[in-house]
């Protein structure tokens, strides 16, 4: 289960918004979904906020502006921790 705190940051998605522990699959296939879009859109400027995925099957989105709206069975994968392991 994924907590969200109440603060409002102005359309910024903070990582201390998202508390809960994420699986490592999830976060590996986050990292996947992104390098995908970015080996498909080279010239990507705009850094993503982080990634809305299924738990359950893993699809996901890039999430580029705003707070994401997530149904019952997706979670919120922070860019940050995504880079994390990247490099």
């Amino acid at each position: 289960m994924v907590y969200v705190s109440q603060k409002q940051n102005q359309g910024r998605v903070d990582d201390s918004d998202f508390t809960a522990l994420l699986d490592p699959a999830l976060i590996r296939s986050a990292r996947l979904i992104y390098t995908t879009y970015y080996e498909v859109h080279p010239g990507l400027i705009q850094r993503p906020l982080g990634v809305a995925i299924n738990r359950f099957t893993h699809r996901g989105k890039l999430i580029f502006s705003g707070k994401p709206v997530l149904l019952p069975q997706e979670c919120f994968v922070p860019f940050s921790q995504i880079e994390s392991e990247m490099y």
